[in-house]
């Protein structure tokens, strides 16, 4: 039986009455893994995953396990995400051409799902004040292939002065006690005692104050955690209409087995139970709030919309003209937005990115590779982004040269085909580049993701 943190128990039995066992007899129990299938990839069948069944709400998800260094994974097919945490970015759904801000994103499962749905289109940029979690977040990004994303690296009271009133959309999964995630992660039950939910409340509130600042009127917050605690969930949601007059809640379709909010765990008011509970005893997840906020729009501030400065490309002739070598060459129907260099590193970004100058900035849209001495060789990141359609030399590799590649080693190629770079593809999707030398392949794998696959 598990030993729960002093108050806690008793808290949640007080709150549920008669559900009360049944709440605490699910916390108890082995947890539901859960992906979702990446719709941006040319080709979306599952090659090495068996799903368990589809995940209720949305398209894209199922509930299953996710091998690292399966081919799904590797090709950036798939993305591990629990399956309640799957219902926000649902919630979120932007859509293409909207400017779009993941507040706290790492590890990048909101930030990938909000993509998902983006389709490339549209500017989103993905925050995370850690850095040592915004390069994890960024290198998701990264295999899932996004070429509209910025990944930042900045506090909510950093990044809010760069952007008033700029983006259409906001989701905020906040930092919380994670109470929702004790059976999934059972040291956070080390840090949790009966005050830390009302000093993650104090931090939540603090959060929020500057996402308004950066929402456009007219546009949506989505407010998420992963805790049971009213304190986190409802009253903060209370807190915020009561501080600005010109938010409301948009209530949120239930699926079938997520439960409405409560409003009489904050101030009564019955427009909080259009926000959303999920708890593990009612479907198939872990703990989760989420709740849909609008922001009303005046015919004055309709009026008042300002256009930031946009960034502008920095290329040299020289930088220029080896890049368009290389894309006369190697790639057809691909023609970057905006083109910038930092360094030795060339990156496209979405169109209408505004200004960079005074952003942390870790990923700028998509890298697309190196320019060295007379030449451009290109990134592992845009070997993942790129429609094989879009490619000129691509070879498919067979499930032996795969794994050869993924490990890393250089492997000989029957055909006869001409040197040079060539797409590498498994499963219908891009994997890594290769460059053919008189019928080697020679490896271009990065060296930190190598691993010995399975036989």
């Amino acid at each position: 039986m598990t030993k729960w943190p002093a108050g806690f128990a008793e808290k949640y039995q007080i709150l549920l009455g008669d559900e009360a066992p049944a709440f605490l007899h699910a916390l108890e129990q082995p947890g539901q893994k859960g992906f979702r299938v990446n719709p941006l990839k040319a080709q979306t069948q599952l090659f090495d995953t068996a799903p368990q069944g589809r995940v209720p709400w949305g398209a894209w998800g199922y509930f299953g396990e996710v091998n690292g260094h399966s081919v799904d994974h590797t090709s950036g097919l798939i993305y591990s995400q629990e399956p309640s945490a799957q219902l926000v970015g649902e919630v979120a759904h932007p859509r293409p051409g909207e400017k779009v801000l993941d507040l706290a994103a790492a590890p990048g499962g909101k930030t990938t799902h909000l993509a998902s749905f983006m389709n490339q289109a549209g500017l989103l940029i993905s925050n995370e004040i850690f850095y040592k979690r915004a390069q994890i977040l960024s290198e998701n990004v990264e295999r899932f292939g996004l070429t509209n994303t910025l990944v930042t690296n900045h506090a909510p009271e950093e990044l809010s002065p760069q952007f008033p009133e700029y983006f259409d959309r906001i989701v905020l999964d906040a930092p919380c006690s994670g109470e929702g995630m004790f059976r999934k992660d059972p040291d956070a039950m080390q840090y949790w005692h009966p005050d830390y939910p009302a000093e993650c409340a104090r931090l939540q509130r603090e959060i929020l104050t500057e996402a308004v600042k950066m929402l456009k009127p007219g546009g949506e917050l989505i407010y998420s955690t992963c805790t049971f605690a009213p304190e986190e969930d409802e009253q903060v949601i209370a807190w915020l209409l009561h501080e600005y007059a010109d938010f409301e809640i948009v209530p949120i379709q239930r699926p079938m087995g997520v439960d409405a909010g409560q409003p009489a765990w904050a101030d009564g008011n019955p427009a909080l139970a259009g926000t959303a509970r999920l708890f593990p005893h009612h479907l198939v997840g872990e703990g989760h709030f989420v709740a849909r906020l609008h922001r009303r729009l005046s015919a004055a501030e309709a009026k008042n919309s300002k256009a930031p400065k946009l960034a502008r490309t920095n290329l040299t002739a020289e930088h220029k003209a080896l890049w368009q070598m290389f894309q006369q060459a190697q790639l057809q129907d691909y023609q970057p937005a905006v083109l910038v260099a930092f360094g030795d590193q060339l990156y496209a970004l979405p169109a209408g990115t505004p200004d960079l100058g005074h952003l942390k900035v870790l990923r700028a849209g998509l890298h697309l590779g190196t320019f060295k001495k007379k030449r451009f060789e290109p990134s592992f990141a845009l070997a993942l982004a790129i429609n094989p359609a879009q490619q000129k030399q691509v070879y498919s590799l067979n499930l032996e040269e795969w794994r050869a590649y993924v490990h890393g080693d250089v492997f000989a190629i029957s055909e006869e085909l001409p040197n040079g770079w060539y797409l590498l593809v498994m499963n219908g999707n891009g994997m890594g580049y290769g460059k053919l030398v008189n019928g080697q392949m020679k490896n271009f794998y990065p060296k930190g993701l190598r691993f010995q696959p399975r036989s």
